[in-house]
């Protein structure tokens, strides 16, 4: 039971580490210097969808389920409303990339905007 606890906390923190990757950009807006936490977290999220790696927490919460004793997902609400989410079965090398343009592009947006805005404010 409390690995299964710990594997869907994982889930959680996969699910809130995409988001902070895709929409953290939206941060800076308000506070700056957050573009020194944020764009690692990008980084990291490009890298891996564009290298077709697999995040390490994904095996992480796989080992957790295991060590639960069960080997596939219960019917609860992180299992059936999260988990597609982040492993959908649709998931393909395209996919992956064109994902990896998403974030990018999101965040590429929301920097030259805030960059922008600053060199206005400058001159």
């Amino acid at each position: 039971m409390f690995y299964c606890i710990l594997a869907d906390f994982v889930v959680l923190v996969h699910l809130a580490f995409i988001l902070f990757a895709v929409f953290g950009g939206i941060l800076i807006l308000r506070w700056k210097r957050f573009a020194w936490v944020h764009l690692p977290a990008v980084l990291w999220a490009a890298v891996i969808e564009f290298a077709g790696w697999v995040c390490p927490l994904t095996p992480l919460e796989n080992w957790l389920r295991e060590k639960g004793g069960g080997s596939g997902y219960r019917a609860g609400f992180i299992d059936h409303h999260i988990l597609p989410l982040l492993y959908p079965d649709s998931l393909t090398r395209p996919s992956q990339v064109a994902l990896g343009v998403f974030v990018l592009g999101i965040n590429l947006g929301v920097y030259g905007w805030v960059l922008r805005h600053r060199v206005k404010m400058r001159v």
